[in-house]
């Protein structure tokens, strides 16, 4: 794996980690598409640093489970 991929990796891990951000808001941020920051952080990641992998996997694990609170509170601010 190229050095400069590597690096992209690391640092949208490191946002993700700091800001507790989504897969679409991590995207936002960097630039990219969210089939990128999907891939990198779900098949990339685990080559290059498997603690950062862990902590990622945890925080996109409770995004799924608050999934639908998430998307309630956006109808709701909708339609208010």
């Amino acid at each position: 794996m190229r050095n400069n991929i590597k690096k992209r990796i690391i640092e949208e891990a490191d946002y993700i980690i700091n800001t507790k951000d989504t897969i679409r808001g991590t995207a936002i941020h960097f630039n990219t598409s969210k089939s990128t920051i999907h891939k990198d952080i779900r098949e990339r990641l685990i080559k290059i640093d498997k603690v950062k992998y862990n902590i990622i996997t945890s925080i996109m694990d409770n995004h799924v489970e608050e999934r639908h609170i998430r998307g309630g509170e956006a109808t709701k601010r909708k339609y208010s």
